[in-house]
């Protein structure tokens, strides 16, 4: 079987019509009704109800319908994973979450660069979420991210669990826990910023299910835009923020951070590639991952 006929049967499926299905692949409407009906001869089953308006498949065509979208998928990816592994060797493109650059990211990209001046490296700027997708159609051919994600055709590398810090204003009543530090349950009361308003899982997604985990619920758990504009408004005195560790070097001026004394309370930091994927550049950027870690006295994981 052609995959051209998987195309042209799941084109007519979605569109609902044979015309505008035509349209739609550029060409006449009789071929394609043609292929449609040779595609049905060769597996011997009627794929639409004769006659309706708008096409309708059958319970059997439903069916091939949804198996044949997950082919074509499958041999999109796989042909983009080819293509994108094929010309490694000159680029590699790197996928990070906005909040890796005030952590250990920029010492590895800088180390592998060195080490590698052979190899270009484009940096692109993508939420966990969405680097599975990215990696699959070859966007990107590896990804640091901070969520929990699962795919069976991504390979998650646990780099460390980064404790979150609280941060507040210097004047705020929780600034007086800054040599001891605090329990989310002390906190639920405030007014909390979190962030990004992006798709979710996010990092705003994790802060819920830390407190959900603890059996806790915030009273204002606000979401604003970026890291910026929460610590922004900490800094204005309107609440306080959870963020990684790392991110308390940002530096902005009134604020202090409180660290978070519950187990619970870390954000993982991961690497994924894609799961087939033997690149040479793989264990090159992993060796540049421990070195770095291992300079700034950090434990590494390495785990899945």
């Amino acid at each position: 079987m052609e995959l051209r006929y998987l195309k042209y049967f799941v084109t007519v499926v979605e569109e609902q019509s044979i015309t505008r299905a035509a349209e739609k692949l550029g060409m006449a409407q009789p071929p394609l009704s043609r292929q449609i009906q040779k595609l049905e001869e060769e597996l011997g089953i009627a794929l639409f109800e004769r006659g309706s308006r708008p096409v309708k498949t059958t319970e059997a065509g439903l069916f091939f319908y949804q198996h044949a979208v997950q082919i074509l998928t499958h041999t999109a990816q796989a042909t983009s994973m080819a293509r994108r592994i094929s010309s490694v060797n000159q680029t590699i493109k790197i996928g990070y979450v906005s909040s890796l650059l005030y952590a250990l990211l920029p010492q590895i990209i800088y180390l592998f660069r060195q080490r590698n001046p052979e190899i270009e490296i484009e940096l692109i700027e993508c939420g966990t979420k969405d680097q599975v997708e990215a990696l699959k159609t070859g966007r990107i051919d590896i990804g640091f991210g901070r969520l929990r994600m699962s795919d069976p055709s991504i390979k998650r590398i646990l780099l460390r669990k980064e404790r979150l810090k609280l941060a507040v204003h210097k004047n705020h009543p929780l600034s007086n826990y800054v040599d001891s530090g605090v329990y989310l349950s002390q906190i639920i009361n405030e007014s909390i910023f979190s962030y990004p308003t992006t798709p979710k899982p996010n990092f705003f997604s994790l802060i819920q299910s830390i407190f959900t985990e603890l059996g806790l619920v915030p009273k204002k758990l606000i979401e604003v835009r970026e890291i910026h504009m929460a610590l922004g408004l900490v800094a204005s005195g309107e609440g306080i923020c959870l963020i990684p560790e790392s991110a308390s070097d940002i530096g902005m001026k009134n604020l202090v951070y409180v660290s978070i004394l519950d187990d619970e309370a870390f954000s993982p930091v991961s690497l994924s590639v894609r799961n087939m994927d033997h690149s040479n550049y793989i264990p090159k950027i992993l060796d540049c991952i421990r070195e770095v870690f291992h300079i700034e006295n950090i434990d590494i994981i390495m785990g899945e």
